[in-house]
Parts: C-alpha cells; structure tokens; sequence
C-alpha cells in the first residue's frame, strides 16, 4: 500500500513550526496526549480520520499516534488542506493522503486509501468516510468497533442512516458535546468565516447589509460577529423557533427573497442545499458578495449562478466574479466551499483544542467498550464534563462547587419553601 500522499513533502519543515504553534494553544489537548503517551488506551489499533489536515487536526493525530494508535489521515473538504502541515505529518510516518485543490475523484480516492488501511475505529467530519464505508466497502464494517462525528451535516446524515437501518456501527456525535458545539460551532464558526471573508475581500463589514442563511450555533457565532463590527446584520431561517431567537437577539429577520435584494454580504451556514438560488441571484444588487460556511458546497446553487452569468473571472485568490447578463456582478468566495477554511486556517486553534480533546476522549472510550449497539450515542457526560474543566484549568479559572446541604436540597422535594 502507498504510504502516503502529499503536495510537496519538502514542505514538512514549515508544517511542523506550525504544528507547534498550535500545540502551544492548545493545553487541553496536550494534557491528553500526556497521559496517553504513559498509558497506550489506543495501543495496537488503527484509526481512519478524515479530517480537515490543519495544524490543530495535526496535533490531535498526534495526540492518537502517542497513544499507541496507527492513524491513516485524509482531507474531509476538497480545499481544506494546509499542504505543509500534511507534509509534516508524512514525515512523522502518518499515513496522510490529502493536498489542497483535489477535484471529486482525487477526494474520494483519498478516502479509498485510509479505508485501505482497514481500521477499527473511524473519526470522521462530515461523514464521507463512514458513508464510503457503508456503499463501497461493507465487507469491512465487521472489523470497526465504533466511530465519532465532529461536525453537524455529518450528524444529520448519519442520524438518517441509523432512522432508516443503514447504520451499522455505533458512532459517537462529537458535534453534540456541550464542549465542542456551544464554543466550536459559535466562537470558532463565527471568527473564522469572518477571517476568510476578510483574507478574500478586504472589504470593511462596518455599515454593510450581511445577511446570515440559517441561525443555528454556527450562524449564531457568524452573527454575532459581523455584528461587533458593525454590520447590520440580518438573519433568514425556516425554523420558528430560532427565527424568534434572532429577531429577540436584536437582528433582522426576513425570508431570502427580500434579503437578496438589499443584502451586501451573504453567508450560509444551514447544512442544506440550494440555500441561494438562481431566484435570489436575480434580485441581488451589484457587486454583493456570496460565501458559505456550511460543510459541503451545495448551500449556493453554483450551477444557478453559472446559467446566469455570461463571464466568469478570479479577481483575488478565492474570490471568483460573475458577470451577469444585465451586467451585474457577483462575486463568489471559496469555490462555495467552507469560506473559514478555504479562505483562512479554520477555527483558532484555543478552540479546537476542545472539540479534538472530545475526539481523542471519545475515541479511547470506544477503544475500552465492547462492540456497541449500531446507532448514534451521546457524548459521556463525564468526558464533556473532564475537557470543561481542563479548559478553565488551563485558563486559570476556578469555580464553586456545591455544598452536602446544597446536594441535599437539589435531590429532595419534601423542603418546600420555608
């Protein structure tokens, strides 16, 4: 089997400075990897991980690895790679199969090569590893033990797969982890779209009209971003009840029809399709600006804009310009793909650092249980909980616990009020 894959393996040396610099921001992580390097929990097993290949996915690879696991790495997004952090890995003797600016078969045949490996437990991001699992490989379902799911489409698409029988391995939802969506998904999601926006364009947000698709903890965090620099912000949805939340947050709320009229800025962050369509396109103004958050790139219908459009040109790395037939112009960031990390690094890596102590966490759980049940679980409370408190240890906060009355009062109901 071909041991790896990369764009350039001369690139290591800077891969591996930036891999460091992650580390160093990342304490609860290496906590982990600390105790896992004493105590082998992943001793003698292989691990498939398809991942975004950046420096704080390099340092969780690193965390597995010293914990006895073999890791066979590879891209989850076709533009998501950082090409030296993939060449420093190889050079550390992971099976890395992932370079930046793959087409469809060269993404797919990555996976094809980690499954190769035949591992007993999956990481996943997105959920084309398990899915490829599934339709191409079933005869290897038997030998996994169990898998996680870092991120929100790929909870939704495995959740359909159990709602419907087609799950044949237990998955842990990393995604659902109070650590991991109310901090990753909104502080990480919100920093970062804005980042790659801003590498992209280079225009101010102050004053601009940012329309926002969707108003879950992703979009929440790209909200509430935009907002401290001083865009108004609007927010469209479908669900009752998080358009409530927006509007009683202070924002705009409207359908996608009339916010693609007046709109300067737009993002998706939804995990569903044909969220900007052909429709809105026609209505938006000159020169407004499309990019998407969401984990596939299937949220702007491109093939909408590309019927619309009689020329086409790449104006600044990711930012492409369409020329509409009445001579507006559009402007597309990132190909569609996730803007946060085709335009920029992804999330700060003081946030990963609790969304990859989940994964390790959770990956050594399915490591010590016995074959589970096929179906999506939970994050144990307990792991949530341990990365809660290595994080504020690490930041040098320190909290109350409750008093032998106060345990009492809350599990009884017999006290009443006095």
């Amino acid at each position: 089997m071909e041991e790896f894959q990369v764009k350039d393996k001369e690139l290591a040396p800077q891969g591996k400075l930036q891999i460091e610099w992650a580390a160093a921001h990342m304490p609860v992580l290496c906590q982990i990897k600390k105790r896992f390097t004493e105590e082998k929990p992943l001793k003698d097993l292989t691990l498939a991980a398809c991942l975004h290949v950046t420096k704080e996915t390099a340092v969780l690879v690193e965390t597995l690895v010293a914990g006895g696991a073999k890791v066979a790495l590879c891209g989850s997004n076709p533009l998501s790679t950082q090409d030296d952090v993939a060449a420093a890995l190889a050079a550390e003797g992971v099976h890395v199969f992932a370079w930046r600016g793959q087409n469809t078969q060269e993404y797919y045949n990555c996976i094809d090569k980690v499954l190769d490996f035949k591992p007993e437990i999956t990481l996943d991001d997105g959920a084309d590893l398990v899915g490829t699992l599934h339709s191409k490989r079933p005869d290897q379902i038997k030998m996994v033990k169990g898998g996680t799911e870092e991120t929100t489409t790929g909870v939704v698409r495995l959740r359909a797969m159990e709602n419907d029988g087609s799950l044949k391995y237990a998955i842990i939802a990393v995604n659902d982890a109070y650590t991991k969506y109310l901090f990753d998904n909104r502080y990480g999601t919100g920093q970062s779209t804005i980042d790659g926006i801003l590498r992209a364009t280079s225009v101010l947000l102050a004053g601009k009209n940012f329309v926002v698709a969707g108003y879950g903890w992703c979009s929440r965090g790209i909200a509430m971003r935009a907002k401290g620099l001083g865009a108004n912000v609007i927010v469209t949805e479908v669900i009752p009840t998080k358009a409530l939340e927006a509007a009683m947050d202070g924002f705009r709320v409207m359908p996608m029809a009339q916010a693609a009229e007046i709109g300067d800025m737009f993002v998706t962050a939804t995990g569903d399709l044909n969220v900007i369509r052909g429709e809105h396109m026609e209505k938006m103004k000159n020169g407004a600006i499309i990019a998407n958050s969401g984990h596939f790139n299937v949220e702007i219908s491109i093939k909408s804009l590309e019927e619309l459009s009689k020329a086409k040109r790449t104006i600044r790395p990711n930012m492409e310009e369409y020329t509409l037939a009445d001579g507006r112009k559009l402007y597309l960031l990132a190909e569609g793909r996730l803007v946060n990390l085709s335009a920029a690094e992804g999330h700060p890596s003081e946030v990963m650092d609790m969304s990859f102590a989940n994964q390790a966490l959770c990956a050594e759980n399915v490591a010590k249980r016995d074959k589970m049940e096929p179906k999506v679980y939970v994050v144990p409370k307990q792991i949530d909980e341990n990365v809660a408190e290595l994080k504020l240890k690490s930041m040098g906060v320190e909290i109350d616990t409750l008093t032998e009355e106060q345990k009492r009062y809350l599990s009884t109901w017999e006290m009443g009020t006095t």
